[in-house]
């Protein structure tokens, strides 16, 4: 049989590990398609060729990527550019094409999904991202597939390994953010610019992606909650151990009676939890189904061969459908696209959780009490208060409470009273508390 024709547009770090691994892997691959699986047509603005196996059997490589899009022999096109603009384009012009799409974008699929998969249900076309969540872990593929027997009622997942690095050396080895940063940097786990993988975007990307899939609503991205790790200090790192938790930066979705919770924060968790052990640049997903229970998915979140191993993934499954009537096909968020729901994202103020406080009290009698006085007075109640002995000419000390859970209005309005106090200094320092319990 005719082998399928792909066209491949970017050569960096993950598109050179789909060409390894599609030409490494060949007949591998066709004994699982049914047909062989060739890249015809290449596009990149630079690429290191000596770092890349296999390219001598692309057929032609060159700068234009619209060109790729409009080769009449491509049948499937592998975006792995990146960004909003132009992959939009080219993913959307691909289509119109009558080209099936797959993508690791997760940025271009949570700000322009919805737009994408109407555009291919209205063509008859697939779109596949596997790769645009956890990398080479084939959470996409478990939630839309896997679990569709089950109503899900949460996902909570570690979703960028660079944040969860920065985490871990923290807890391990007593260092401060910033200098975990930097080594981060030189290792080339984060951007010169880390804003995305430290403040949460790329985890928020993510996140709306798993939360469409999950629940069957569509594409939110702009009501998905961020907040980063970049204020978390060695010394709430420390207290949490402590207290036997860990923090680790998750993405959560939640379905509850009222609608739906998508936010990305720090959060204290058990350390007897799985999710709690995963360290460096792991990620992982943890998923409650109400038949399954909890199951987790483990693995490289990041990396040209892991990412590759799912983008080859979804180019197989394209190829398995290829001949298949498109209603039939496995829906692009998991539900028919007439039964997405218009179930409503709650706001951060509605939603309930527990909290890890901390804050700088002037060592004397009374303060603790003026404290307790207005969480007691809004309803908030204590689980544990942990005050620490002061150093040596010290005038306040920390004051660290874990509480039960309260809606988040409610605890903005105490953190508000609270830092108006004459015997408090500075800014509370506020960390979620969930129990992911099973």
């Amino acid at each position: 049989m005719t082998p399928v024709k792909i066209g491949l547009l970017g050569l960096g770090t993950v598109g050179g590990g789909t060409v390894t691994v599609l030409t490494r892997n060949a007949a591998e691959i066709a004994r699982r398609a049914g047909r062989g699986i060739r890249i015809v047509h290449a596009a990149a603005r630079e690429y290191d060729p000596a770092a890349i196996a296999g390219l001598d059997q692309i057929d032609h490589i060159g700068q234009d990527a619209f060109a790729v899009v409009d080769d009449p022999e491509v049948a499937i096109v592998i975006e792995l550019i990146g960004g909003y603009s132009p992959a939009r384009e080219l993913v959307l012009r691909a289509i119109a094409n009558g080209k099936h799409v797959v993508t690791a974008n997760k940025a271009l699929i949570a700000m322009h999904g919805n737009e994408i998969f109407a555009a291919a249900q209205e063509r008859g076309v697939m779109v596949a991202f596997e790769a645009a969540v956890a990398g080479g872990v084939p959470i996409i593929k478990a939630l839309r597939e896997g679990l569709a027997g089950n109503h899900i009622e949460w996902v909570a997942g570690i979703i960028n390994g660079t944040g969860n690095f920065i985490l871990t050396e923290m807890r391990d080895k007593g260092r401060d953010f910033a200098d975990v940063l930097a080594e981060a940097q030189a290792l080339g786990y984060a951007e010169a610019d880390p804003t995305f993988d430290v403040e949460g975007i790329d985890a928020a990307h993510k996140l709306t992606i798993l939360a469409a899939i999950a629940f069957g609503i569509p594409l939110q991205f702009d009501k998905t909650f961020t907040e980063g790790i970049s204020r978390i200090e060695a010394q709430d790192v420390a207290f949490a151990e402590e207290l036997g938790y860990r923090i680790k930066h998750l993405g959560i979705a939640r379905r509850v009676s009222a609608g739906i919770e998508m936010r990305v924060h720090p959060t204290l968790i058990p350390h007897r939890r799985l999710i709690a052990n995963v360290d460096g640049v792991m990620n992982a997903v943890l998923v409650k189904g109400d038949a399954v229970g909890p199951t987790l998915y483990y693995g490289a979140g990041a990396g040209s061969l892991p990412t590759a191993s799912a983008v080859v993934a979804d180019v197989v499954d394209v190829v398995r459908a290829l001949t298949t009537d498109p209603n039939n096909r496995v829906p692009h968020l998991a539900f028919q696209p007439s039964e997405l729901a218009d179930t409503p994202v709650l706001p951060m103020s509605e939603i309930e959780t527990a909290y890890y406080l901390r804050l700088s009290a002037r060592d004397k009698p009374g303060v603790m009490a003026q404290v307790a006085g207005i969480l007691g007075d809004l309803g908030i109640s204590i689980e544990a208060i942990k005050q620490k002995e002061p150093g040596e000419g010290d005038t306040h000390v920390p004051l660290i409470m874990l509480t039960h859970r309260v809606r988040e209005g409610l605890m903005d309005e105490a953190i508000a009273r609270i830092e108006a106090l004459d015997a408090v200094s500075g800014d509370v320092v506020r960390i979620r508390m969930e129990t992911l319990a099973g």
